[in-house]
């Protein structure tokens, strides 16, 4: 049986509770993520033999995928009745399923670059300048625009009345480039993640018979940081739960919403209680915060004009080691502040110096930070998602992949000549396979393979390969084994793009990258039930960021650090027009943007685990600052 020993009274008592919807408020550092795998664990593990299944919707794949694997630790085959997933790869499952109802074939692309979704709406402000050759707009222009309307759930149909209604000028025309937009991404079988949340639930609510098959199949459902949650997410989410069993088990944190300029929205919490009468549960202990960290982050989060008065305040349950838990430094000039840092960090031994972060509110902070640390010898990296690989072996390798499964996709056929240009020296002509495969059966691919044969230029190793494992994609689509020829292939090139640049140098992480990605993909679905469009898919979910170095210090935006953990974490430029930042300030103390600046500050010092260093200068980039009012009202300066 799960062994449930090690739980605390309240967390207990979530994991315990039996059916209907629960909010658990479970603050940072509480075992959240521990409750959520033992309360599904303890279901499957009591009800084996029956054939319900558990969905846990995450906003991280790597969440999602570390979950799975502690409950498999847990009950053995769990895997069978659980699926672990974020909201944009459920939609994705459910669009493949059964995207046929509105027109989506299962092997649809999921666009994740911004001059591919451009490229669609170009086409759309086309179609719309048919009706009306005075309009003017270019898709740079309009992208911001329809990804709002898409993430505030507006159907394509009802565009105009909406900006009308808003008193957006030129409401009609923008409504028919939003239309035709929408139409344009079905028609050539692709979504962009906006879309596939919108797309997902539209089906969801316009096939009564495709929603009560997902209440059937999945009897309770979990969700994991629900406050980060936008108005289409919400809304899949009233969907898929059974509205006569309810068993919607959700864990957030009220404090920790900082997502509000993408979505998130703390009235969302109260409209969950409302809507499906929840009971409350809180987690207020914390494991993880020495206890003055957890005093001052109590003290800070009471400013908060909306801080929910019921709640109970953290409670610290670890003891500290360090009597310098907190350290508060204050500089003439902000380069004098990262310098100080730096070498702060430099002198410290490896083993901490491995599990130390910065974190500021902006990437420029971080930047300068980043250069100081590179001058006092520290190895250390910026954590940003990467949606594209960028050494040609990869390019190359997922363009074909993509290709195999678009076969007359020509953005995929472009970077496939280019790639290949640089990787074997040979220049294909895009127009001239295009021609190629006109006069043929219309397949780019095999186009393309052919007429790189052609080539007396091609070196044996090479032809040999387009030979004999370029077919076994083009006509089997067998491409776990193209996949393995081709990184032998690549082994075998004297030189990996000798004239392509720096770039090339990323092609070993990259290449770990990508095995790391397609065990993810395996992991959560099994490796038998992962077809190309599936693998396509996945990999298009995830960002290609690679693993740093375990050496190198990791400088985090604070919203790129939620969820995590440090045993030093540095947090700088704690100034006013920094954090909060300027156009907080500029909307009043009690703003909403305030109090999210506030929630930032708080989910930033409570990723500590020994100790916090918060740092502050009088002048930041030529600007005269004052110290933070979040110092302050922590009670750290004066």
């Amino acid at each position: 049986m799960v062994d449930l020993s090690s739980l605390n009274a309240n967390q207990l008592q979530s994991v315990n509770w039996t059916d209907g919807p629960l909010l658990v408020l479970a603050g940072p550092g509480s075992g959240k993520t521990r409750v959520l795998t033992y309360r599904i664990a303890r279901i499957i593990e009591e009800t084996a033999g029956k054939h319900f299944r558990i969905l846990g919707l995450t906003f991280t794949n790597k969440a999602a995928a570390e979950m799975r694997n502690r409950i498999e630790s847990l009950v053995p085959n769990a895997g069978e009745r659980i699926l672990l997933t974020t909201f944009h790869s459920f939609s994705v499952n459910l669009l493949r399923q059964h995207g046929h109802h509105i027109g989506l074939r299962p092997d649809f692309t999921i666009l994740s670059q911004t001059i591919d979704r451009e490229s669609v709406l170009d086409d759309a402000i086309v179609k719309a300048r048919r009706e009306d050759p005075e309009i003017t707009y270019r898709s740079a222009q309009l992208l911001p625009l329809v990804t709002r309307l898409l993430d505030n759930c507006v159907r394509a149909d009802d565009a105009s009345e909406v900006l009308h209604g808003n008193n957006i000028s030129d409401a009609q025309t923008l409504g028919t480039v939003y239309r035709n937009y929408r139409r344009l991404m079905i028609e050539n079988n692709q979504l962009d993640f906006g879309g596939l949340i919108a797309e997902a639930l539209g089906l969801l609510e316009q096939k009564p018979a495709v929603r009560k098959l997902i209440n059937r199949i999945y009897s309770h459902i979990c969700v994991d940081e629900f406050q980060d949650t936008n108005l289409a997410q919400y809304r899949i989410l009233c969907n898929i739960v059974d509205q006569f069993t309810r068993n919607l088990f959700v864990v957030a944190d009220d404090d920790q919403i900082i997502y509000q300029w993408n979505g998130a929205d703390p009235e969302r919490l109260y409209a969950l209680q409302r809507d499906f009468n929840m009971s409350v549960l809180q987690l207020p202990e914390n494991y993880r915060c020495p206890p003055k960290v957890v005093e001052v982050a109590n003290k800070l989060i009471k400013h908060n004009v909306s801080h929910n008065s019921g709640k109970a305040a953290l409670v610290a349950n670890k003891e500290s080691v360090d009597s310098d838990v907190i350290r508060v430094e204050s500089f003439d000039s902000f380069d004098e502040e990262a310098n100080w840092v730096a070498s702060d960090i430099a002198s410290q031994r490896m083993h901490s110096r491995r599990n130390c972060v910065v974190l500021a509110r902006t990437r420029k902070l971080l930047g300068v930070v980043l250069q100081a640390l590179e001058t006092n010898g520290v190895p250390a990296y910026l954590a940003m998602r990467k949606d594209e690989f960028v050494s040609n072996p990869m390019i190359w390798l997922h363009s074909m992949l993509r290709l195999a499964n678009a076969r007359q996709d020509r953005e995929q056929l472009r970077r496939i000549c280019k790639s290949f240009f640089e990787l074997a020296g040979i220049n294909l002509l895009v127009a001239d396979i295009i021609s190629d495969a006109a006069a043929e059966e219309g397949d780019y691919l095999r186009a393309w393979q052919r007429t790189a044969t052609r080539r007396e230029q091609l070196d044996p190793h090479t032809r040999q390969f387009l030979v004999e494992s370029v077919p076994k994609l083009a006509d089997k689509l067998d491409f776990w084994t193209f996949i393995t020829d081709s990184f032998a292939w690549f082994e075998r090139l004297p030189e990996i793009g000798p004239e392509s640049g720096a770039n090339q140098s990323e092609y070993a992480d990259e290449k770990a990258t990508w095995q790391d990605l397609a065990n993810e993909v395996i992991g959560e679905f099994g490796r038998e039930q992962v077809t190309l469009n599936v693998f396509l898919q996945g990999l298009d979910l995830r960002s290609k960021t690679s693993i740093p170095s375990k050496d190198a210090v990791p400088c985090f935006t604070i919203h790129a650090s939620k969820g995590m953990e440090f045993d030093h974490v540095y947090l700088v430029g704690l100034v006013e027009d920094q954090l909060p930042s300027w156009s907080a300030v500029k909307k009043g103390d009690s703003s909403h943007e305030i109090q999210e600046e506030r929630r930032n500050c708080f989910v930033a010092i409570t990723r500590a685990q020994e100790n916090l260093t918060l740092t502050y200068s009088r002048k930041v980039f030529g600007w005269s600052k004052a110290p933070s009012r979040f110092l302050k009202e922590m009670q750290l300066v004066t």
